[in-house]
């Protein structure tokens, strides 16, 4: 049960991020007492090794305070490293663990409607599928400046892109631009998908800068507001 399907991060980190998520919605509030070890392994599904080994990464951020013979108490921080630190969709009750299934990754030109970005004028067009603890909560489609990469292949994606480009590819991404407003569900959205291709859907187009201040990587996402929300806390 703690096998963790290709691209993905391992079960240890997703309990991780997933707490992380929940602590900065406010669903885990400063000062809770977590629930007993083996009780919350059992909850979630994973061996009370890989738990524990998901409470020390958040202790080690500041996160968590581990009491000996007392339990394990949240300690909320304004700034926390966390994989999906840029990642803005959150269920609509809060939180949720981000998750990917890649629906198509081609090399093609870039088209005319998009800002500029990059250097040449073929990118790589990633299609995925977004869901939050399982649930589809969106469809995305990206595009990354080929000049980072000669060829991207499905299988070797991560579930967090960025996290691929900076382990993979050296690029990292430093800061994002979000445009947020309305948009219709592309043809390519799948049926697992609660919004059908045409419905009106909330809309995300993102610019994003690499670390030496270069537009890297352009990507459109269409959410399902019935599920998800847009959210960005300032601190």
């Amino acid at each position: 049960m703690d096998d963790a399907p290709s691209g993905a991060l391992p079960r240890y980190q997703q309990i991780s991020e997933l707490l992380i998520r929940d602590i900065a919605a406010g669903r885990l509030m400063d000062g809770a007492r977590l629930a007993p070890e083996r009780e919350m392994a059992a909850d979630l599904g994973v061996a009370v090794g890989t738990l524990r080994k998901a409470l020390q990464d958040l202790a080690e951020k500041g996160l968590l305070e581990r009491v000996q013979g007392s339990g394990n108490y949240i300690r909320a921080q304004p700034e926390v490293a966390s994989i999906y630190a840029l990642f803005r969709l959150e269920l609509v009750a809060g939180g949720g663990l981000p998750s990917a299934e890649v629906l198509e990754v081609t090399r093609c030109a870039k088209p005319a409607h998009l800002p500029e970005f990059g250097s040449g004028a073929e990118a790589h067009r990633i299609r995925r599928l977004r869901l939050l603890s399982g649930q589809p909560a969106a469809v995305e489609e990206i595009w990354l400046d080929a000049a980072y990469a000669p060829e991207l292949r499905a299988d070797e994606l991560s579930q967090s892109l960025y996290l691929h480009y900076r382990t993979r590819l050296g690029l990292w991404i430093a800061r994002a631009e979000d445009r947020i407003g309305t948009g219709t569900v592309p043809k390519f959205a799948p049926a697992r998908f609660g919004l059908r291709p045409g419905a009106v859907a909330g809309h995300i187009q993102r610019i994003s800068w690499s670390q030496d201040n270069r537009r890297a990587e352009v990507s459109e996402t269409w959410f399902d507001p019935n599920v998800a929300r847009y959210v960005s806390r300032l601190k």
